[in-house]
């Protein structure tokens, strides 16, 4: 079974499904605690106005907390290349491109069909659904992990991407609901087309093309984690074309040396 190429890719699947799903059951056991914790504090002669139980919050904070986790692993990768010129390049087309596409908003409407369908399960699904998607089919190990599956039909990466996602999706959908779980979907559509790619491409594509790849994906997964921090609102789906314009853009730099 590990050498089919998408071995890794439905590990992966299976990973986050098993981690939004074990995170909607803490979800419901820590909105339980919470309500009794409020109903037995709720005394008159003691309430000093309304609080809200710390346990409650903690979702939040620790979605705050992974954001900062988000944008270190960002930075680490896009540091990965000395090619500045063709990631802003890569960068600026791709922003346009995403735009012009509408990428976010075809995405965010998928995720609000699906909302529009689970009404009355709780939680923002179509937020839970984008932000989680974006977080799990962008960065290095995705593009890394789809090369050495479709090339050399190594899963480590994926192994590893696997148990780093199914504690994020954990984490993710105590605070954003049941939309988290239908990220595995986006994962098994991207990660494995990235593998069948990389299987016709074969040993096509250079290590100098992939790392720019990476580096453009990383600064993507930089803008993820000041998303979830609350710092920004960029929609992080309109820039995902950019990482696959180095693909093009490296060539041609190589046939200009002074560039």
């Amino acid at each position: 079974m590990t050498s089919w190429p998408l071995w890794g890719t439905i590990v992966n699947t299976v990973a986050v499904l098993l981690g939004a799903l074990l995170g909607l059951l803490i979800k419901t056991v820590i909105g339980r605690v919470a309500r009794k914790k409020a109903t037995v504090n709720d005394r008159p002669d003691l309430s000093q106005g309304e609080r809200p139980s710390r346990l409650a919050e903690l979702p939040a904070v620790i979605q705050k907390g992974l954001g900062l986790c988000v944008i270190l692993i960002g930075i680490q990768g896009a540091v990965g290349t000395t090619e500045i010129l063709i990631v802003i390049i890569s960068m600026v087309l791709g922003i346009i491109t995403g735009q012009l596409l509408d990428l976010d908003g075809l995405l965010g409407r998928f995720g609000a069909f699906i909302e529009r369908k689970m009404k009355g399960v709780g939680g923002n699904v179509a937020e839970g659904f984008v932000t989680a998607t974006m977080l799990f089919c962008v960065g290095a190990m995705t593009v890394n992990g789809a090369l050495e599956c479709g090339l050399q039909l190594k899963h480590d990466t994926y192994y590893a991407k696997s148990l780093i996602d199914m504690v994020s999706a954990v984490v993710f959908a105590t605070s954003l609901g049941v939309g988290v779980s239908f990220s595995a979907v986006g994962v098994f559509v991207v990660q494995g087309t990235l593998t069948m790619l990389a299987v016709l491409l074969g040993n096509v594509i250079p290590t100098t093309v992939t790392a720019v790849m990476i580096a453009v994906g990383s600064l993507i997964v930089i803008a993820i984690g000041t998303n979830l921090m609350g710092l920004t609102k960029i929609k992080v789906m309109n820039f995902v074309p950019a990482m696959f314009f180095p693909i093009a853009l490296c060539p041609l730099f190589d046939l200009i040396p002074m560039l």
